[in-house]
């Protein structure tokens, strides 16, 4: 898995650096078929006063692409979120592609055999 973490605005330290990837694990350990991903940690002062620190993230999955972004008042409540919101997103995408909204034909019953015999 490629991981790039840039900042605008925002100088990104190794304790950012660090936090991310570890709170990266957890949606790895859920759904292993990662193959990018880009993580944006950006002070905006433009916004309302409140919610200055927004963090967005793009994975880049085996057949999808899922991009997530937050606002809060501090950066580590902001990558909780994010983790918390992609990992939702993943478990949906991997239900979805394991998903079995059919019964296989071999235990589906012959409609041939259920026909009553004509008295």
């Amino acid at each position: 898995m490629n991981l790039k973490i840039s900042g605008h605005h925002l100088e990104v330290t190794a304790a950012l650096r660090e936090y991310v990837t570890n709170k990266l694990d957890r949606v790895l350990r859920h759904f292993d078929q990662v193959i990018e991903t880009a993580v944006l940690l950006t002070v905006d002062n433009h916004r309302e006063k409140d919610k200055r620190q927004k963090a967005e993230i793009n994975l880049h999955l085996k057949g999808k692409d899922i991009f997530v972004e937050t606002c809060d008042v501090d950066m580590y409540a902001a990558i909780d979120l994010l983790i918390d919101k992609l990992d939702r997103q993943v478990l949906r995408y991997k239900d979805k592609l394991q998903g079995y909204p059919h019964q296989a034909i071999k235990y589906q019953a012959d409609p041939a055999l259920n026909e009553q015999p004509a008295v």
